[in-house]
This record gives structure tokens, C-alpha cells and sequence, in this order.
């Protein structure tokens, strides 16, 4: 049976991230089916990643279908709540729907991160840079099969140091875990949401190379 408090974190991760995903549905103009589809895949994406790493088949998504079903009923309620007011959409609204959406995605990134590195770390994995690694992955990939699925760039390669603020949760928590399991998965998980939040707010991102324009304006 799943420890309490990590199914807990599961269930408000898996909330989180299907809220994220459903509402890029919604903005994407795609149907019912569509954005259950979106929402579930970036609620589970990331998990179904990390069990195929540690060779655990089937995922853990499709043994217990408590996360399935948390993931469609999240994205159904959010579709319907958003067809039966559809002036949400309406620009006045973007700014709430941006808000919104920022926090779930930087409240699912950072459980979900940390929830990779304790699932390697509880089946018996004590290497650092795996730890750091699969946690990251786990947090990054629902939100990738994501991106990828709505036709849109995926945050991690281009904005907003989405892997960096994963990458540094996860060495948070690495670092602290032997010693201190659960505080840290807390600074771990806050150490994402804090960065992910902030980049967001002050548009953080890596340096980029700058192309000059061509005189011909092309």
C-alpha cells in the first residue's frame, strides 16, 4: 500500500498538472476528448517516464487507475466549467488564465520532480546523478508530452528555465534526502516552485544566441 503522504503529494501533483494541461486544451481550441487527452498525458507523462527507466512495467499509471481517473475528472471538470462560461476566455480574462495556469504547472513540476527522486531512492538507487536525473525527468516530461501534443514549443528548450528550476529542486533534495526524507522533499519541491514562479514573473530565461536581421527584413 502507498505510503499516505506520498499518494497525497501524488493526487495534488496529478491535479496540478492535469489543470495544466486541460487549460492549454482549452486555449488550444481543442474538444472534450482533446483536452482530457492533454490533461492526462501531462499528469502521467513525467511518471511514465520514470517507471520505464527503472524497469518497472506496466507503469504505475496503468496498475492503479486512481491517478487515470483523478486525471480525466480533472480535465472534464475544468472543460465544463469552461463551456458552460465561455467569456473566459475572452482577452479580460487571459491574464487569469496565465496565473492560473503558472501556478499549477509550478506546483506539479516541483511534486512531481521530487516524487522521482524519492521513487528511485525507495527502490534502492543511491547514485546522485541518476537521483538528480530521473527526477528531473520526471518532472519535466509530462509538461514536454504536452507542449508537444498542442504544437507548441516545449518550455524546457527555450523558456522560462523550466528544467533548471527542476534540475536545482532535485539537487536539493538529493542532497538533503538521506539524512532528512520528507523536509527534503518539501525544500525540493519549493525550491522548483520558487524558481519556476519567479522566472515566470520576470521572464527568466538562459542566454540565447541573437540573430541579426537581414537588411531585407527576411
Amino acid at each position: 500500500m502507498n505510503n499516505p503522504i506520498i499518494f497525497l503529494a501524488e493526487m495534488i501533483g496529478t491535479v496540478a498538472f492535469a489543470s495544466s494541461g486541460a487549460m492549454l486544451g482549452i486555449r488550444k481550441n481543442l474538444d472534450l476528448f482533446g483536452v482530457i487527452v492533454l490533461g492526462f498525458c501531462v499528469a502521467v507523462g513525467g511518471g511514465i517516464l520514470r517507471d520505464i527507466i527503472l524497469g518497472l512495467t506496466p507503469p504505475g499509471a496503468f496498475q492503479d487507475s486512481r491517478y487515470a481517473l483523478v486525471a480525466i475528472g480533472t480535465s472534464a471538470l475544468l472543460f465544463a466549467a469552461v463551456y458552460a462560461k465561455q467569456e473566459i476566455l475572452n482577452s479580460q480574462y487571459l491574464i487569469i488564465y496565465e496565473r492560473i495556469m503558472n501556478y499549477c504547472d509550478a506546483v506539479g513540476l516541483g511534486i512531481f520532480t521530487v516524487l522521482g527522486v524519492y521513487k528511485a531512492y525507495d527502490i534502492g538507487y543511491r547514485g546522485k546523478f541518476f537521483l538528480i536525473f530521473l527526477g528531473m525527468l520526471t518532472g519535466i516530461g509530462g509538461g514536454m508530452i504536452r507542449d508537444v501534443l498542442a504544437n507548441t514549443m516545449p518550455f524546457v528548450l527555450h523558456k522560462h528555465v523550466y528544467a533548471v528550476a527542476a534540475l536545482a529542486g532535485a539537487v536539493v533534495c538529493v542532497l538533503l534526502l538521506e539524512r532528512y526524507l520528507y523536509p527534503a522533499m518539501i525544500f525540493g519541491a519549493a525550491v522548483v516552485m520558487i524558481i519556476r514562479l519567479l522566472a515566470t514573473k520576470y521572464c527568466w530565461d538562459l542566454p540565447k544566441p541573437q540573430h541579426e536581421k537581414r537588411r531585407d527584413g527576411k
